[in-house]
């Protein structure tokens, strides 16, 4: 068949059928969109269940939250109160500490203020001290006031063990020699002399000597000294009939007194020989003591005449108080005869006056007993 275009009807055929086929598609495209639209709706209305489900979650949340924020913010404001509670603790703590640490530390700076002045006073005395050892070392260094300074010390030791009347210091002998200190002991042995020597030129250079030759020269010059000291002493303060048989020689240093025994045992044995005996300030001290106990003896010896006359004089103050002892007990004898006399008084007074009061005016016989206590008629 042949369509002729330019045919109205043929033209409004086509234009039918184009239409009822554009019908066709879009009624078909309608249910296949209805098809589709309708899970499409379903799914919609599922969204919205869950966005109202969210949305409420959401209101839940926010009110958990609310009220999370509202415990946490009590819970903060506890803790801050805690916190300042116990920061407070912690103030008034470190503030106690603080005090006592300054108490403390106040009292060790006084302490340590004190031991300081007690530092200063030290010094000042180890400084004088040091003046004073100076001043020792210019006395020793002239023979002089180093004579002064043994003989002082001699006087000081002899006055310390013997009584003042017992020793005389710088006496004069019958040869006119001057002994330092004459000590008066009874004879035998007799009057005693020490005579204080210092020989520190010859111990000095003995110290100081760092060669055998130089030693050797200290030894010599020791030993020359030594003995012409204790010759000197034998010769001036040993005199027959008027002192002892020996006298003794005063070291004022221990140190001369050590090295002369311990390495001089031939100049002690020529001392002995000369009865010249060598004492330091120790043995001194121990040989004073044992004359002192020798004049106790020897005044105890003088005064037996009085100490007899006394025991006499006591037997008899002795014999008197037992006189005047049983005069007393004869007074405590009769004393107590009275007592037992104004007893037997009193017990006869006593039942007189019993009777009266119970109105017994009976008779009674001086020796009879006291009638009993009646009471009432």
């Amino acid at each position: 068949m042949t369509l002729d275009l330019q045919d109205p009807m043929t033209l409004a055929a086509l234009g039918g059928g184009v239409l009822a086929l554009l019908l066709v598609l879009i009624l078909f495209a309608a249910l296949k969109a209805a098809r589709v639209a309708a899970p499409l709706s379903w799914q919609m209305s599922q969204l919205g269940q869950r966005v109202q489900a969210i949305s409420d979650g959401q209101q839940h949340l926010a009110g958990g939250l609310h009220h999370v924020s509202d415990a946490q913010a009590k819970s903060q404001a506890q803790m801050m109160g805690l916190m300042e509670q116990r920061l407070a603790d912690v103030a008034d703590s470190m503030g106690e500490a603080l005090e006592g640490s300054a108490v403390r530390t106040a009292r060790s700076l006084g302490d340590l203020h004190a031991r300081l002045e007690a530092i200063d006073k030290a010094q000042e005395n180890i400084e004088k001290l040091s003046g004073d050892v100076l001043s020792l070392q210019d006395i020793l260094s002239n023979k002089q006031t180093r004579g002064a300074f043994g003989e002082i010390q001699l006087h000081d030791i002899v006055g310390r063990a013997l009584p003042s009347d017992a020793f005389t210091m710088q006496a004069t002998l019958s040869n006119g020699k001057r002994a330092d200190c004459l000590v008066h002991l009874p004879n035998p042995p007799g009057p005693i002399a020490i005579d204080a020597k210092f020989p520190l030129e010859p111990y000095e250079a003995l110290r100081n000597a760092t060669t055998e030759a130089e030693r050797q020269e200290a030894r010599r010059q020791m030993r020359a000294s030594m003995r012409n000291h204790m010759r000197a002493i034998a010769e001036k303060y040993i005199i027959e009939g008027e002192t002892a048989e020996g006298a003794l020689m005063f070291l004022p240093s221990e140190a001369v007194y050590a090295e002369l025994h311990s390495n001089f045992p031939d100049l002690v044995r020529e001392g002995f020989a000369l009865k010249v005996w060598t004492v330091s300030p120790t043995t001194c001290m121990a040989t004073l003591h044992t004359m002192r106990a020798v004049l106790k003896d020897a005044r105890m010896r003088e005064q037996a005449g009085a100490i007899r006359r006394e025991l006499a004089e006591l037997c008899r103050d002795l014999e008197r108080l037992g006189g005047r002892v049983e005069n007393l007990d004869r007074h405590f004898a009769q004393a107590a005869k009275d007592v037992s006399e104004i007893r037997i008084s009193a017990d006869k007074a006593g039942r007189r006056a019993r009777r009266l009061d119970n109105f017994d005016f009976e008779e009674l016989s001086p020796d009879s007993p006291a009638p009993p206590l009646r009471v009432g008629g």
